[in-house]
């Protein structure tokens, strides 16, 4: 048997994504997405599998080059409805289980954003964004002459840009996501709703005659969070509140006896860092129920990773029986959870590892799950439930796994100041040898309310294959902890979280004998990047850093970031009027104590952690003859390390490997 080979940056193209399982009516056979990033083309491309349940035989139905998502099955099982941008535009195709090929039936000038189908099986509920007052037969949008005079953007609102949008980030001016009702019959469009304001789809009852949206009614919207869900009786229009508090609600699902509305938010308790939970509306009385209010964990998947692709697990998933499931953040993992009206709560997937995506049989009796851990990158499994038994059913990244040597994942827990008690991991080097001495590379996530968990992550598998150790942990502001310790880093950022990390950082440096102090390294990226910021202007025992999409003043964040204006207050606790708290937890006005050789890596199209973050503390560096390489990547935003252009995430990697290598020999 050949010797098994370390990771390269290159296997990003060969790890392959396989998301979005959707069960049959019959819950006999099942679809799902499976993606792989193509190295020539320097995209991504996604294609549509089927399961047979009972035999798992797994069979191609797509084969374009082209990102599909949303497989949904007709009401009947016979036929597929999916979203492809294979012209172009996101377009909604159906396709036969018998074969033959798709039939595009859409064709919205702006493309479509979701659908629904219908119960009856006969409609297809769309929605697009659309110019206010234009409809969804319009076809007035033109492209652009060589010629045309360029327009001026007026700003009236703050909320007039987002990270991730094309056009330099700029909401498109009274634009607003509407619904609209597809005849299959003679694919005839009717427009359902309008106005200037955006409206979401969240499901349609049994009998068909109401559905879910979700809808802001409000004039102001730049400090009004709010996304009241609303049931509307579809013949009538009449409306019924389901919820409207400042907060964030969505998921929305009717039981399947339509008695019940499932749907999961969080109030603003703790702003953005409050735990989601599950609510049940009952429609006969008009009472609601928080199902997990006993549960000091948040409802939902808070894992970062840099693998799957395309992701869209949903809230919750009912059965015939009024039983629930769902995806809950707990200590590392992502468990899949059951739950039932009266109250009983237990988790449905083992711990040790991320349920990252889900579908439930009606009976409950069986789930079809995406499930990943350190040292597997994601495959489907169907899992029975009651028996606690499971199989693995898809195989795409086997050939990949015997080629190469994967490190383990230890868990690592300790105490850090006042008591708190922090979790996080640590991998030894790809080719540990005993009684060498390796250098150590501390990594901090983003958010910073997300978390570390028991997933597959290639660039920490990278860092071990090039000899380093690698030291991760979810310090105070972390999720998946209790509701106190999430919200620990509000008002205190570089306080205890800081604290955190460098008690972990002494904590294996105690344990483990292999590290050597003298050769650490320690990179992040966005609250990882301001972290990363703080800890190199406030300690010289890191040897070399990396700095990415970062926060180096919150000064000027307040103003430049797309969420600068609010999140900033929410976080640091405090705004403009009293800008010296806000340079207080400035990395920047500690730049004068770096001297930790410090490479700053930026996207010019963030518009979350805007690139003059980074330019900022470049030029303050490089004015003080620190050690500092700054590096740009175009046509990227935030989200550059975990979807971003395929060429310019390996020579992202590239980048940090390189700058250790140099300064940690």
């Amino acid at each position: 048997m050949a010797e098994k080979r370390v990771v390269e940056k290159e296997d990003l193209f060969k790890i392959q994504s396989v998301t979005n399982p959707q069960l049959s009516p019959n819950d006999k056979e099942a679809v799902f997405i499976k993606t792989k990033i193509d190295e020539q083309e320097n995209k991504y491309f996604s294609e549509i599998f089927h399961l047979n349940v009972e035999t798992d035989e797994v069979t191609q139905w797509t084969f374009g080059k082209e990102r599909v998502s949303s497989p949904k099955w007709s009401p009947n099982g016979e036929q597929v409805a999916f979203i492809s941008n294979r012209d172009e535009k996101n377009q909604v195709y159906i396709m036969n289980k018998s074969g033959g090929e798709a039939k595009k039936i859409t064709n919205v000038e702006s493309g479509i954003n979701s659908f629904l189908w219908s119960p009856c099986g006969e409609k297809i509920w769309v929605t697009s964004s659309l110019k206010e007052g234009a409809a969804f037969t319009d076809k007035t949008e033109e492209k652009k002459q060589d010629n045309e005079k360029p327009t001026a953007y007026i700003v009236d609102k703050m909320r007039y840009k987002m990270d991730g949008l094309k056009g330099h980030g700029l909401r498109k001016q009274l634009v607003h996501s509407q619904i609209a009702i597809l005849s299959l019959k003679d694919e005839s469009i009717e427009q359902f709703s309008e106005g200037k304001y955006s409206h979401s789809l969240y499901d349609i009852s049994p009998d068909a005659k109401k559905i879910i949206i979700g809808v802001n009614r409000e004039e102001h919207e730049d400090y009004d969070f709010r996304q009241p869900l609303i049931m509307v009786d579809v013949e009538t229009n009449e409306e019924t509140v389901l919820v409207d508090h400042e907060g964030y609600y969505g998921g929305a699902k009717f039981s399947y006896d339509g008695s019940y509305i499932a749907y999961t938010g969080s109030d603003a308790s703790y702003k953005n860092a409050t735990h989601t939970n599950v609510y049940i509306y009952d429609i006969e009385n008009g009472t609601t129920q928080n199902l997990t209010e006993s549960i000091d964990s948040p409802v939902g998947d808070y894992a970062v990773a840099d693998t799957q692709q395309g992701v869209n697990a949903p809230s919750i998933m009912w059965t015939e029986t009024n039983d629930l499931y769902f995806q809950l953040s707990t200590s590392g993992d992502v468990q899949l959870y059951y739950a039932s009206l009266e109250g009983a709560i237990y988790p449905a997937s083992p711990e040790g590892e991320h349920v990252y995506d889900y579908a439930i049989s009606k009976d409950g009796q069986f789930a079809l799950v995406g499930v990943s851990n350190p040292t597997f990158p994601g495959e489907l499994f169907i899992s029975e439930i009651a028996k606690g038994e499971r199989r693995q059913v898809t195989h795409f990244n086997d050939e990949w796994l015997t080629e190469v040597k994967l490190a383990k994942a230890e868990p690592v827990t300790y105490t850090s100041t006042n008591d708190w008690q922090v979790h996080g991991w640590l991998i030894k080097p790809a080719n540990f040898e005993e009684n060498k001495k390796y250098p150590l590379i501390v990594e901090i996530h983003g958010g910073p309310h997300t978390m570390y968990a028991n997933s597959f992550f290639h660039e920490l598998q990278l860092l071990a294959a090039k000899g380093y150790g690698v030291l991760y942990v979810n310090p105070r502001g972390s999720h998946g902890y209790s509701q106190e310790f999430v919200d620990g880093v509000r008002g205190d950022y570089g306080g205890g979280d800081y604290e955190d990390i460098m008690a972990g950082l002494d904590y294996v440096l105690r344990e483990e004998t292999w590290i050597d102090e003298n050769r650490l390294g320690v990179t992040g990226g966005s609250y990882g990047g301001f972290m990363t910021n703080w800890i190199v202007g406030h300690t010289d025992r890191f040897k070399a850093a990396v700095t990415q999409r970062s926060i180096s003043n919150w000064v000027s964040f307040f103003g430049v970031s797309d969420i600068g204006y609010y999140f900033t207050p929410w976080q640091i606790g405090t705004d403009m009027l009293d800008p010296e708290k806000l340079w207080d937890h400035s990395p920047l006005k500690y730049a004068k104590n770096i001297e930790t050789p410090l490479l700053i890596l930026h996207s010019e199209l963030d518009f979350r952690c805007p690139i003059e973050q980074g330019e900022q503390l470049f030029i303050t560096l490089k004015s003080k003859g620190k050690e500092t390489s700054f590096v740009r990547f175009p046509d990227n935003d935030h989200n550059l390390s975990r979807t971003g252009t395929p060429n310019l995430r390996v020579q992202r990697l590239e980048q940090i490997v390189s700058w250790f290598e140099q300064y940690l020999v």
